[in-house]
């Protein structure tokens, strides 16, 4: 008779949490061992400590925007290695200050940036595009070798088997690998805390949220931490992040950028698709990043992206009419004075520039999109994610309860009512673009092409700027475009003036939904935060509102305040 095998006894989640915590400690530790020098009791914002705690020269290498430092290491004037111990640094004081990395990679980025060093010497040339700059990575995207648990405590010990594809290309094309950086449970919070690790904070207020899902790279970026960084977003965990930490960042349109290679829940499952983009501290840095991974044709390894190339020639002169739309608010939510402000300010300037027309936008049943979405994007009811939970018998965080079971719109559906949903969806998207093309003031008699449509949507990005935490319970800004599949590219204004973005008085609720999050609104509690907006293209219009922003920073100035 075969002997009965005990079975091993669950371990408790709170260990595999700690043991995540203490192997996340010791990758800093190999390349800054003396980080515990920092004092327990942290300020609310953290750059002050950031300088004083850097070398100088370090301190201003990791303040320079990508393109000046690519420019720096193409011509030999600083080396990979210097660049790579600047931002390791630089990110170990991130992490203690904001909670915001899972993983520093000392002795992989070094060993690389060493290498590099060494090709330029021998071939007095760049290796490539990104040749020496460090790149931080969110931890759902695979690295060889290195774990993959998307913000489960069960999933802790998942190793990714290769590179994902995006990771390749960057590689090719010159990049350091240096970080990998905080997620949330079940990666579908705009906000960054899980079991593993706790809260990612926000590094102009550590009483404040990063935003999420990607709000690690947020915080490490908002830090200079990185200069770029990789992304993903389904509904708004791009824009989020960028956003609340004074940053660029693109969600592009869908099957452009590879997506092979990054690990969740219900894979294959695509009825609202998430994407992967660039969050940088400058625009130039989102440009690279778009162009090294186009330029390198994706598509060719995965069939199912687009074969477009980045166009790198668009750009808007003064002799082009531009027709910009401002939405002001979306009929559920109206944002908090500081995002209504900076929409002002940036008109009161687009009006003096001869090439652009201001037209108003009207939102179009933006509240049932956010039930269309939401009813998309558990279409098992929730099943796996709680069940990945289960595993490890881990809590559920407060925004896990409320997008899965506090949502009305969340059931398991029958496959006719999921066939429903997605009808609902593309009829949707049918609507939205009728209203789109009625902007038109005119059709060529030749072409028949309309003339005059607007060209890009200028609006928030959420209903305030980085919100307390566990508060980011309205999407409808971001997941929106989401829905829609439109390229959505968000920057930088200026930031919270608690004199000029008082309490407004006399609001009158629109919604439920508007009347709780205006509750939410301090102008004391939110001074001195970054304020963002986002600009929306039609699908497939990435390079469209990336030379519209340029243009306009150009002819207006932004950002209005220094960041960080």
């Amino acid at each position: 008779m075969t002997p009965k095998t005990k079975a091993m006894p669950k371990r408790p989640w709170q260990e595999i949490a700690q043991e995540a915590q203490d192997y996340r400690n010791a990758s800093i530790a190999k390349f800054d061992p003396d980080i515990s020098r920092l004092p327990e009791i942290l300020p609310r914002n953290v750059f002050g400590m950031l300088r004083q705690d850097l070398p100088q020269t370090e301190g201003k290498l990791t303040e320079k925007p990508p393109d000046e430092l690519l420019k720096l290491l193409a011509s030999g004037t600083v080396t990979a290695t210097a660049v790579t111990t600047a931002f390791l640094r630089r990110a170990s004081l991130a992490q203690k200050l904001t909670n915001c990395i899972t993983e520093l990679l000392p002795e992989r980025s070094l060993a690389r940036a060493r290498f590099l060093d060494k090709y330029f010497i021998e071939n007095r040339r760049p290796i490539g595009p990104l040749h020496g700059l460090p790149i931080s990575v969110k931890e759902h995207i695979g690295m060889k070798d290195l774990g993959l648990n998307a913000g489960y405590i069960a999933w802790w010990g998942k190793v990714a088997e290769e590179d994902a594809r995006l990771l390749q290309i960057l590689w090719q094309a010159g990049a350091v690998f240096h970080a990998r950086t905080t997620q949330p449970q079940t990666l579908m919070h705009l906000e960054t805390d899980s079991n593993l690790y706790g809260v990612t904070v926000n590094p102009y207020n550590r009483d404040l949220s990063a935003g999420g899902s990607s709000g690690g790279e947020g915080a490490l970026i908002g830090c200079r931490g990185s200069c770029l960084g990789i992304g993903t977003d389904i509904g708004g965990s791009i824009r989020s992040p960028a956003a609340n930490n004074g940053l660029y960042g693109l969600k592009p349109t869908a099957f452009r950028i590879p997506t092979d290679g990054w690990s969740s829940t219900m894979p294959g499952a695509d009825p609202i698709t998430t994407v992967i983009g660039p969050l940088s501290t400058s625009l130039e840095g989102v440009k690279l990043f778009m162009k090294t991974i186009l330029d390198a044709k994706p598509w060719l390894q995965e069939p199912a992206l687009m074969p477009m190339p980045w166009n790198a020639s668009f750009h808007i002169s003064s002799t082009k009419p531009l027709k910009i739309a401002i939405l002001w608010h979306d009929n559920v939510v109206k944002p908090h004075p500081p995002i209504t402000r900076a929409l002002r300010s940036i008109v009161s300037r687009l009006e003096n520039v001869p090439n652009i027309t201001v037209v108003d936008w009207k939102p179009h049943l933006h509240d049932e999109a956010w039930a269309i979405i939401s009813s998309l994007y558990y279409p098992d009811g929730g099943d796996e994610d709680a069940a990945a939970m289960a595993e490890s018998g881990e809590p559920w965080r407060p925004l896990t309860k409320w997008i899965i079971k506090e949502n009305p719109c969340v059931k398991k559906l029958s496959l006719q009512e999921f066939f429903y949903w997605q009808e609902e969806r593309e009829a949707y998207r049918q609507e939205y673009a009728k209203v789109w093309n009625e902007t038109t003031t005119g059709q060529d008699p030749e072409t028949g092409e309309l003339e005059g449509v607007v060209d890009a949507i200028l609006c928030p990005v959420g209903p305030g700027v980085a919100p307390l935490h566990n508060t980011t319970k309205y999407w409808g800004y971001t997941s929106q475009w989401n829905l829609l599949d439109y390229p959505a590219l968000v920057f930088p204004v200026s930031k919270v003036d608690a004199e000029l973005d008082i309490v407004e008085r006399g609001h009158k609720p629109i919604t439920d939904i508007d009347e709780e999050n205006w509750k939410l609104y301090d102008p004391e509690t939110f001074a001195g935060l970054p304020i963002s907006l986002q600009l929306v293209g039609r699908k497939f219009e990435d390079e469209k509102i990336t030379a519209i922003l340029e243009y306009i920073k150009q002819e207006i100035g932004l950002p209005f305040t220094e960041f960080p």
